[in-house]
């Protein structure tokens, strides 16, 4: 009986040992969660990764968009997930914002996700709506800071967003009026900038070069060093007149706290592969986007830019009282 036993018992075990063995990770669909609605640069960079993500590991990657407190839904989602790679988040600077934003939520980005690896940095913009009469960032300073003046309207893709805190940054550095306006996403708050329902937004240069070469709303500034290929009539802030305002974003991709270190292997090899490839440089670049310099790819490097931003950007959010609404 006990050699029946012993028989059946090695037989089990080398049933499942040949069934892991065929069933290697990836072998079902992976989803990317992103914690803002679908139109956004945080978006349009996700949908771009995981199309190439699908190509790479030869399997279907998709990107669930999960709204809701400025990403703090979507990072929930991710924590509650199995840690086996088969959820990952998709996020930026922003992602630092969200304990400070919802303290209560007890959230660490540092120790409750394992880095997969940063795809891209992007330049911020400031753009007004076509409908604003406003054609440079002197002319909209100058309106802010007139005595008695109307606030100039700002949306954002809510709170703890990168949009919302670079907005904060720039009313602060005018020292003019200036109302911030939350949305569920860029997206929506695109939306109403081109309707002309609110005056202005600072998002990535993703989504708003575009934009501005459709002639569907107004760039006045772009955050970069040198003026961006893609925007070659649009003024650096610092030749504009404002050089103090450098916000530049990175993007990259997560999964929970305890990734299994094989699973997470295959997910940064991948990303890797992507992100030194050429045809991502040219794809990511008509975005107006720039691939990372090779000493922030891998993830220990975004491991590290996630503990150095929650000191630097928490720290702004922290002096700019920014809080959930």
């Amino acid at each position: 009986m006990w050699k029946s036993f012993a028989g059946a018992a090695l037989l089990s075990l080398a049933s499942l040992q040949s069934a892991l063995a065929a069933d290697p990770f990836p072998s079902r669909p992976i989803t990317i969660v992103v914690g803002v609605a679908p139109g956004g640069s945080l978006d349009a960079l996700a949908r771009l990764i995981a199309s190439q993500m699908s190509v790479d590991l030869k399997q279907s990657v998709v990107v669930e968009n999960t709204t809701g407190a400025g990403g703090l839904v979507g990072f929930q989602k991710l924590m509650k997930s199995e840690p086996n790679g088969y959820t990952l988040m998709f996020s930026n600077s922003s992602m630092v914002l969200i304990p400070l934003m919802f303290p209560k939520a007890g959230l660490d980005v540092v120790d409750d996700t394992t880095p997969i690896g940063h795809v891209a940095n992007v330049p911020m913009v400031l753009a007004v709506s076509s409908k604003s009469g406003i054609q440079d960032l002197g002319t909209l300073m100058t309106q802010m800071k007139a005595p008695g003046a109307a606030r100039l309207n700002f949306g954002s893709g809510g709170p703890g967003t990168t949009s919302h805190l670079a907005e904060a940054v720039f009313i602060k550095m005018v020292g003019g009026q200036g109302e911030l306006v939350a949305y569920r996403g860029s997206g929506p708050a695109l939306a109403d900038v081109m309707a002309g329902t609110i005056e202005g937004i600072i998002d990535q240069t993703v989504t708003l070069t575009s934009l501005h070469t459709g002639k569907r709303l107004k760039a006045l500034a772009v955050s970069s060093p040198q003026r961006t290929a893609q925007l070659p009539d649009v003024p650096t802030f610092a030749e504009a007149g404002l050089p103090q305002f450098d916000l530049q974003i990175w993007n990259g991709l997560v999964g929970p706290r305890g990734l299994p270190p094989a699973v997470a292997e295959v997910l940064q090899k991948s990303i890797r592969r992507i992100v030194e490839s050429p045809d991502w440089k040219e794809r990511i670049g008509q975005l107006g986007a720039e691939v990372p310099p090779a000493a922030e790819l891998g993830p220990e490097a975004l491991r590290q830019t996630l503990q150095s931003d929650q000191k630097k950007l928490a720290g702004m959010a922290s002096e700019l009282n920014l809080q959930a609404r």
